[in-house]
């Protein structure tokens, strides 16, 4: 029995399962690899405007402390629940260790829906989220970042309510939070800028020009819009389809990236936008591009629609956006599509929230193009592991991805021994 469930989760120990199958770890040593060391629920109570008290659920998962701290998001969703957050944890674990960070996966949050909070109210929940947090999470022992229904101004509050309960500040305690209170230049561009720089990569490896090149976004939050600009901007790709939660947007000759900007900038979603170039969502994932970059939630690949894509590279943006069951398709078809798999293709954000933790416990900063400096470098050192494990090892990409992670966890737990 344990008390991780869900089809999320499940795809998570699906994976590891057959990580493991090629790396013939024994029996006995994969529920520890694989179970979090730690889960945390707690009740968030707060005042809503209306004078009525609301509960609500929150929840901490720490994957393991055998390397370092543990790091990881804070979501803020209506349907969290705790099988969810554990297998964003675990994901996150293998993360940090293929890109060679000091970490151990994490993930938390609550289940409450911000858009139908005030601000105050949403400032009430992520304070006495943090304070219910304080006793398990420290700068070294897990640090929070944005995900999912959170940002900056959150992580100011989670960085305050911290800090008070110390006595001073602690900048370190979290990371993706404003610049002004110890945040770094890049953070919250780093995920989209690490897509496009990945797909930079493999379009050199598939000798093929991005300039030549056509694009499908699903996602148009923070990780798919800034993948969407830089593509188009600092690689010259033809964006043709881009889609939110409430529109998908589609036309072959090419989107007009200003005017989508401006609308977003003054709605803050697509709808509404155009009635001439709607798409229903699903199919937007089968029209023909060069670059398919998944970038919302989960499980949106799966056995329907996976031999049916028609890109030629797969960039996982998001989080598990493909099932086990499409890659196994996915896996025949190793010559039509090239797939970056998520723990390589959207480690941008955690690298750089790595580069911010170190700057504030230093209380040395760099600029942004230090940053971006140091991001590509770590970037292209993982994606040449990636490459090379596959080809030598006659596996797919993600299957390559995860046994260079799952390997380095599983070092440091045999060398250090039981507890950690």
């Amino acid at each position: 029995m344990t008390i991780y469930t869900g089809p999320v989760f499940e795809m998570a120990r699906r994976q590891f399962n057959l990580t493991a199958d090629h790396l013939e770890i024994p029996e006995d040593e994969r529920a520890r690899l694989l179970y979090p060391k730690r889960a945390v629920t707690v009740s968030v109570p707060i005042h809503m405007d209306d004078g009525r008290t609301e509960v609500f659920q929150g929840y901490r998962v720490q994957h393991h402390l055998t390397l370092g701290p543990t790091k990881g998001g804070t979501r803020f969703s209506a349907n969290l629940e705790v099988g969810e957050v554990a297998a964003l944890a675990i994901w996150m674990s293998w993360k940090c260790a293929l890109a060679g960070l000091p970490y151990g996966g994490a993930k938390g949050g609550v289940a409450c829906d911000p858009p139908r909070l005030s601000r105050r109210e949403l400032e009430a929940v992520s304070r006495r989220y943090m304070q219910e947090m304080i006793p398990f999470v420290s700068p070294q022992t897990d640090v929070m970042a944005p995900d999912m229904g959170t940002d900056e101004q959150v992580m100011a509050w989670f960085m305050d309510t911290y800090s008070m309960h110390e006595g001073h500040s602690v900048n370190e305690i979290v990371t993706g939070k404003p610049v002004a209170l110890g945040g770094t230049e890049g953070r919250r561009e780093a995920t989209g800028r690490g897509v496009a720089h990945l797909v930079g990569r493999a379009c050199s490896l598939l000798e093929i020009k991005p300039q030549d090149c056509t694009a499908v976004i699903q996602g148009f939050g923070n990780v798919g819009s800034v993948t969407t600009y830089t593509l188009a901007r600092q690689y010259g790709v033809k964006i043709v389809g881009i889609s939110d939660h409430t529109a998908a947007i589609h036309d072959a000759s090419g989107l007009p990236l200003e005017a989508i900007e401006a609308h977003m900038r003054r709605h803050g979603v697509l709808a509404g936008f155009t009635s001439q170039m709607g798409i229903d969502p699903h199919q937007l994932l089968l029209q023909p591009c060069d670059i398919l970059a998944p970038c919302a939630v989960e499980r949106v690949i799966d056995e329907t629609n996976a031999g049916r894509l028609r890109c030629r590279i797969l960039a996982e943006g998001a989080n598990g956006p493909t099932t086990p069951a499409a890659d196994e398709i996915l896996a025949q078809r190793q010559d039509e599509v090239f797939v970056i798999p998520d723990i390589l293709c959207n480690s941008g954000g955690v690298i750089v929230s790595y580069f911010e933790w170190v700057q504030d416990l230093q209380r040395l900063f760099w600029s942004e193009t230090e940053v971006n400096e140091k991001l590509y470098q770590l970037l292209d050192q993982a994606f040449t592991r990636v490459v090379g494990y596959a080809g030598s090892n006659g596996v797919s990409m993600r299957n390559a991805a995860m046994a260079i992670g799952v390997q380095k966890v599983r070092a440091g737990k045999t060398l250090r021994g039981l507890f950690p």
